[in-house]
């Protein structure tokens, strides 16, 4: 061949060479950036991982992710490098519940929390001060939700510019102050996304570079200008924004509320969707039937994400890579990593109250080590569990010489004295009716070591006072004051050995005490106390069986108690036992000499909604006689239920009961039903005690657990032929040790 030939095959090869990265390599550099643009939505933000997943499929690389409320939580996750089935695991297991309260549960609150919760259970976020009632600027402050997305976005703690994400990002949220759309492109992740997501009225705001942010949906529900100004050449847009209601669906108030909701999403949002190119795609899934809050249905709302996305898949085509550029662009987001480190140093944001120490004192992190994330979210669910902080929350932050964490708390508002409510009914439909209201005052944060003054009055056919000043004496309260003060009366039957009421007496008691107590551990405290008072009976129908005047009372006690039961009403995992010795003595100021026991103990498991509880009760007399005004009284609802309240009374008791329900229904409004076995008498003395003197009940329930606690109704019947029903509101096992 003659060279002359071969210059021009030459030229082609090389011509046809150079142009391959042009026409299949797809470079990132020469093909359009993708713009990601995902609304609010509630719930139906879970569509938006469908629509990754097909983007996904499609081999469709995406340079730059902007989302609002909902569309911003998708959207950090996915810039943050998490991949797409990882994101549908997440939230199909996430505990949406959670997010939706501040409550950390009841195993992180202070033992002597757990003493009166079952009292004072509702604490709607009323505050006292000496210019009136406060409440708080949120019915949820997001305590929880915070937690959720520190742990979601833990692999991307350290990135403060959010384009040094994996993928850029951007949150957009609402200046509460102008209305104003604000975009978060810096800072803490976690923080910016829960900024976008914060609902005004149902979450707090998110203070913020002096700003206070809500709910981005209020400016810019759907921000395709944001892409546009990041540099995005092509958008795709995912839109869920809620459709106006016609006139037939306005007719309740809570849909006319929606609507004003929706008027202004939608508005903004109609606006963004004219800045949509001819190349640019919208997709718009299919959600009808879905609402904002139905966060159980992840699976099915994935699919519909993933199908309105199929829908527009001649649309999207264009877009896709070749697989040599989708592995390129694959592996160089894989590649972006921000490794946490070493702990160099704990930053506590001043806070206005209580003393730096308060707070570094209970949280174990060592300088020098790894983050342990469980340890410490544990440690801040604990602090929040005190009750002074409307959120307790932690960032990273890179320094020189390492990993800075940064723990910040936010006082609440409200604060610093708080209100809460109880309510107590027992009716057995036969002349026994108990109904109580209840209220308490908590002052809290009274000096640096943090002391607490609790003021309860419970009103009704049970009244009860109880004020008591509680003053630790060190930062880690693991040692303590307590002094109190209370008042108590009771009606007390006293029946004959057929069964038969022979009389009614009212008791009233009251008391003053002095104690010292230790924490033992978390769960766990100890504590020996001296009282002085007096107990008298008011009115005594029937026989005389108590005598008149007032006895004088004067006791020492030690008291240990283990609490870590997961509700205090309706129990489903946890334990609790406790033990209590008083002796009665003349030097102490009484006129009784006796020495008592006391003890609990109760277990609770659960398993896919069956729940087992076991428990063990007992009180005797080991020595003197206690008297009328000290006596152990059974009957009741959950204290042998087939007989009447105190209808089975002595000097010594013993009971053992085990219970069995099950859980129906959403988790949102779930009741139960179940039926239990209790066993037990009063004797003279346990040494009497024994199977064949024992009295058995057995019970069915059902009912409803709500904020005042279960609501439940109950019939049981006794092997000596004796029937009870009962309708119970705010039954808790625990009361039967206090």
């Amino acid at each position: 061949m003659k060279r002359s030939s071969v210059l021009p095959l030459v030229c082609l090869v090389l011509a046809l060479f150079i142009s391959l990265p042009a026409t299949a390599a797809d470079s990132v550099a020469e093909r359009p950036r993708v713009g990601l643009v995902l609304s609010g939505g509630g719930a139906k933000g879970m569509a938006h991982v469908g629509v990754l997943r097909v983007l996904e499929e499609m081999r469709i690389p995406v340079d730059i992710v902007v989302g609002t409320s909902a569309g911003s939580a998708v959207g950090a996750l996915y810039a943050s490098g998490m991949s797409v089935a990882e994101i549908e695991q997440r939230f199909i297991k996430l505990d949406w519940l959670s997010s939706f309260r501040d409550d950390p549960g009841r195993a992180y609150k202070p033992v002597r929390r757990k003493q009166v919760d079952w009292r004072f259970p509702v604490t709607p976020g009323l505050g006292v001060s000496s210019d009136g009632l406060h409440l708080g600027a949120g019915i949820i402050a997001g305590q929880n939700l915070g937690f959720i997305l520190n742990e979601l976005t833990h692999s991307v703690a350290l990135v403060e510019d959010f384009d040094r994400l994996p993928i850029p990002f951007r949150a957009v949220a609402t200046d509460l102050e102008t209305g104003d759309m604000v975009v978060l492109g810096s800072g803490n992740l976690a923080t910016a996304v829960r900024a976008s997501m914060s609902i005004p009225g149902v979450y707090a705001p998110v203070s913020l570079n002096g700003r206070l942010l809500v709910d981005g949906g209020i400016a810019n529900n759907l921000p395709v200008s944001v892409a546009r100004e990041m540099g995005a050449d092509i958008i795709i847009a995912v839109d869920i924004t809620d459709e106006l209601m016609g006139p037939d669906q306005l007719r309740e108030a809570f849909s006319v509320f929606g609507q004003l909701t929706t008027i202004m999403t939608r508005r903004n949002a109609d606006q963004q969707l004219k800045l949509l190119g001819e190349k640019d795609v919208l997709i718009r899934p299919d959600l009808e039937g879905y609402g904002s809050a139905d966060f159980f249905n992840a699976p099915v709302l994935f699919e519909l994400g993933a199908s309105g996305a199929r829908a527009h898949a001649v649309e999207l085509n264009p877009l896709a890579a070749s697989n040599e550029a989708w592995h390129a662009y694959r592996s160089r987001l894989a590649s972006v990593s921000h490794s946490a480190g070493l702990i160099a140093g704990i930053v506590i944001e001043h806070d206005r109250r209580l003393g730096r120490e308060f707070l570094r004192e209970r949280i174990r992190q060592k300088i020098g080590e790894p983050l342990d994330v469980g340890a410490l979210e544990s440690d801040l669910k604990r602090i929040y569990g005190l009750g002074y902080y409307e959120t307790v929350s932690y960032s990273q932050s890179p320094s020189p010489d390492g990993t800075l964490l940064i723990i910040k708390v936010q006082e609440k508002s409200w604060g610093p004295n708080y209100l809460s409510f109880g309510l107590n009914y027992e009716d057995n439909f036969d002349g026994d009716t108990r109904f109580n209201l209840a209220a308490s005052l908590r002052m809290t944060e009274l000096n640096e070591l943090g002391a607490e003054w609790q003021t309860g009055a419970q009103l009704g056919t049970e009244p009860h006072i109880r004020t008591q000043w509680y003053q630790p004496l060190d930062y880690g309260y693991e040692r303590f004051l307590l002094v109190g003060a209370e008042y108590s009366r009771d009606t007390v039957s006293v029946y004959d050995s057929g069964g038969e009421r022979v009389a009614e007496l009212d008791v009233a008691l009251s008391q003053a005490d002095l104690g010292l107590g230790m924490e033992l551990g978390a769960n766990a405290e100890a504590s020996f106390t001296y009282a002085r008072g007096y107990a008298s009976v008011d009115k005594q129908i029937g026989a005389a069986v108590a005598p008149e005047d007032a006895l004088h009372q004067g006791n020492v006690s030690l008291q240990l108690m283990h609490d870590s039961l997961d509700d205090a009403f309706f129990p489903r995992e946890g334990a609790f036992a406790g033990i209590r010795g008083r002796l009665e003595r003349e030097d102490l100021g009484s006129d009784r000499h006796f020495d008592s026991i006391t003890g609990m103990a109760l277990g609770t498991g659960s398993w896919k909604g069956f729940t087992l509880t076991g428990l063990l009760y007992a009180h005797t007399v080991t020595r003197g006689n206690a008297g009328i005004e000290n006596a152990v009284r059974l009957g009741g609802f959950r204290r042998l239920s087939a007989y009447a309240p105190g209808q089975i009374t002595g000097d010594s008791a013993a009971m053992a009961s085990v219970y069995a329900r099950q859980t129906f229904g959403g988790p949102i409004t779930p009741w139960f039903a179940g039926m239990g076995l209790e066993t037990g008498n009063a004797w003279e003395s346990l040494s009497d005690a024994g199977w064949n003197s024992s009295v058995k009940s057995w019970s069915v329930f059902a009912g409803v657990d709500t904020f005042l606690g279960p609501v439940q109704v109950a019939t049981a019947y006794s092997n000596r032929d004796s029937w009870a029903a009962y309708l119970n509101i705010g039954f808790s096992f625990t009361q039967i040790f206090y």
